[in-house]
């Protein structure tokens, strides 16, 4: 199995332990779980990094149309790192929706 595979596959067992719990997922905003999750399956899938990236904007602009292309870019960037890159847990900054 595929490292960027089992990845995904420990953050989703992770969101499943939480809820058991009655822990709330490790990515509470709806957008931003959208874009990290299509993010990690576009690369997965074997999409280079520039085309997820901003097919992930555009799912935020989806989401969010009153967002400039600046802002919308700005925040997936900024997510992807958190999440993907770091794998880091926690708040992140962004929208205001859940």
């Amino acid at each position: 199995m595929s490292a960027a595979i089992e990845n995904g596959l420990q953050h989703a067992s992770r969101d499943e332990d939480r809820a058991l719990n009655g822990q709330p997922p490790i990515i509470t905003r709806s957008c931003e779980r959208a874009v990290v999750t299509a993010y990690r399956e576009l690369r997965d899938c074997g999409t280079v990094d520039m085309q997820a990236f901003h097919a992930c904007t555009t799912l935020y602009r989806i989401h969010h149309p009153e967002a400039s292309i600046n802002e919308a870019r700005r925040l997936v960037a900024e997510w992807i790192d958190h999440h993907v890159v770091r794998q880091a847990e926690g708040q992140t900054p962004g929208c205001d929706c859940d």
